[in-house]
């Protein structure tokens, strides 16, 4: 499950107070986040993916002193991964154009993504894996409902009942008590 914006302001701030746990713990959450980042703007390039993402986090450990406590986390950081994938791009002569650099500057409501991701995962925790992973697999991956039935080896009907049943306890629980 990956870490919240809040979790990950937690840990930021702990390591910019000389937690060394805190600040280990928020470059491996960092991890999956940037190498999503950096696979939907690089397609293909996988070497790359990698690169960056290493030194994206060097530059969030080197430059860290350089974060707001005040403001999210998440911004901070999408900034610096565009500014390190300019970088490549200037140094790997890798030609783009106007609109590759718009998508790379505006990012394309990346951060809203990432951010309602990881309260979908934070939902969807709580409820048995089995409904959790179907909810996933047909509503937030796209799948259909037949082939998340034969990638996870049961049947049609099966997912059917799982996500039934667990967007009834989601809702349920959303709408609190009466």
């Amino acid at each position: 499950m990956r870490a919240s914006e809040q979790q990950l302001r937690l840990w930021m701030i702990g390591g910019l107070e000389g937690d060394a746990n805190a600040h280990a713990m928020l470059l491996r959450a960092l991890v999956p986040l940037l190498q999503s980042f950096y696979r939907r703007r690089m397609s293909g390039r996988p070497d790359d993916i990698e690169d960056l993402v290493q030194e994206t986090l060097m530059a969030v450990h080197v430059r860290r002193a350089t974060y707001d406590r005040d403001r999210p986390f998440t911004g901070w950081l999408f900034a610096v991964a565009r500014y390190k994938m300019i970088d490549h791009f200037r140094r790997s002569r890798i030609h783009c154009t106007v609109e590759d650099v718009a998508d790379i500057l505006v990012s394309e409501g990346f951060e809203d993504a990432v951010s309602a991701r990881m309260d979908v995962d934070r939902l969807l925790a709580d409820l048995p894996p089995k409904q959790a992973d179907a909810i996933r697999g047909t509503h937030v991956d796209g799948n259909s409902i037949a082939d998340h039935a034969r990638r996870m080896g049961i049947g049609e009907s099966d997912v059917k009942i799982s996500v039934h049943r667990g967007l009834k306890a989601l809702a349920a629980r959303i709408k609190g008590p009466n």
